[in-house]
């Protein structure tokens, strides 16, 4: 028990930033986004013996944080919000990413930003997101191409001179 825990606490001592990055550039909402990484490593403590299998073990976690947060927005969708309580708050700052690159990636469709989290800022290969998101690899290759194309088309001209 004592190994598990160790093990365990490495993990999330190396994982937790990369998955809270991710979450957040899937959610925005930084409060929300730090609830739903904890859930999930809660989670993943709680079944640690099977999660230590997987072939990302943070790849699991961030999945079942976006998985949360569906069930949460499906919970959410049934209450009655209260006059600007639900908003979500900016969480760019804290995290350490570009306000309008991470503006780009939330206008992307959610599985282009999921393959995109997952592929690019968690490293992962194709097969293993594939396998996280139930896709075949080729269809996180065409997704993966799409969001990059979309946010090449959406990234600022850079200005040389005085030309416009």
């Amino acid at each position: 028990m004592e190994r598990e825990r160790k093990d365990f606490a490495d993990f999330y001592a190396r994982s937790r930033d990369s998955c809270l990055r991710a979450v957040l550039a899937t959610e925005g909402d930084r409060v929300l986004a730090e609830d739903l990484v904890a859930e999930a490593f809660a989670r993943a403590w709680a079944s640690w013996t099977k999660v230590s299998r997987h072939p990302v073990p943070a790849a699991w976690v961030v999945r079942t944080a976006l998985n949360l947060r569906v069930s949460w927005w499906r919970r959410l969708r049934r209450e009655v919000a209260l006059d600007g309580h639900d908003r979500p708050q900016p969480a760019e700052e804290a995290a350490g990413i570009d306000g309008a690159l991470l503006a780009a990636i939330r206008r992307l469709p959610p599985r282009q930003r999921e393959v995109l989290v997952l592929r690019i800022w968690l490293d992962l290969d194709t097969a293993v997101v594939g396998e996280v998101l139930g896709i075949s690899p080729g269809t996180v290759a065409v997704h993966l191409s799409r969001a990059i194309a979309t946010l090449r088309a959406s990234a600022p001209v850079a200005r040389i001179g005085n030309r416009p």
